[in-house]
């Protein structure tokens, strides 16, 4: 891709129109030039060149010399840059106000089972159950594996604004992981865990219960490249579904009366 195409597509990225991208570009290589300049050396038809000149005068991007014919220039390319780039937050901001406008006033997240099939993106939806909760998480780790640096990192946070922290790990190292980097956590060891069974080809991963209300489960299953697992979940943020609601009155069972995970 030439200098001028490469220029051409940045300055579409940046809201201009192909058309206004070419004459900008035109101008810049010619300092000065008439419509038919433009033309010649952007390949823009002479007949667009004037409305599309008009237009750029009106984003402040061009100068115009009303002579016979009327003469063009680019501003200075610092200019034309930081016009664009008011331009373009503006136009962020316009975007988030409509938004805004448009938004449901009751989040869909509340409602219903959402499925995740990306570990990246089961990470990124329990560090947000996480990051919401108010009172109490408690937090089941089948695979140790599956254990993300970030929401041991969250838990902290969670615990260090007050959140009680309950946390099960199977028999293995994962109770010191967790330990170090969640002091104030109630961490237990499980035994059950360890023997949990797989189920079509998948065995249980995380399983996370937030203010008794949200809750994420997953699934981890061999990839096709090897030393390397999938994990995929379920989630929910309300009681409106079977395993909604289901599912933190099975995990409440889990917990002693003095908030402890039973053992077993």
């Amino acid at each position: 891709m030439s200098s001028e195409e490469s220029a051409v597509t940045a300055l579409e990225q940046l809201g201009l129109t192909e058309y206004e991208a070419r004459c900008f570009v035109a101008l810049t290589r010619l300092a000065q030039g008439t419509a038919k300049d433009i033309s010649q050396v952007s390949e823009v038809p002479r007949s667009r060149v004037y409305d599309t000149v008009d237009r750029l005068h009106r984003r402040g991007l061009i100068d115009i010399q009303q002579s016979d014919p009327r003469e063009f220039r680019a501003v200075s390319k610092a200019d034309a840059l930081e016009k664009l780039r008011q331009d373009y937050g503006s136009s962020i901001e316009a975007a988030d106000e409509a938004l805004e406008k448009v938004e449901s006033t009751e989040t869909q997240a509340d409602e219903g089972v959402w499925a995740i099939s990306n570990a990246d993106h089961v990470t990124d939806q329990l560090v947000t159950l996480i990051d919401g909760a108010d009172d109490r998480i408690h937090f089941i780790v089948a695979d140790e594996t599956m254990l993300e640096r970030d929401a041991l990192d969250r838990l902290a946070a969670a615990s260090d604004r007050g959140v009680t922290v309950a946390v099960e790990v199977p028999p293995n190292t994962v109770r010191d992981r967790v330990e170090r980097a969640v002091p104030d956590a109630r961490v237990t060891v499980t035994e059950s865990l360890r023997e949990l069974q797989t189920v079509v080809q998948k065995w249980p991963g995380q399983l996370a219960l937030v203010d008794e209300r949200a809750v994420l489960a997953s699934g981890v299953a061999e990839s096709d490249l090897p030393g390397v697992k999938d994990e995929t979940a379920m989630w929910t943020h309300g009681r409106d579904h079977g395993f909604a609601a289901w599912m933190p009155e099975l995990l409440e069972d889990r917990i002693a009366e003095d908030g402890q995970p039973n053992e077993g």
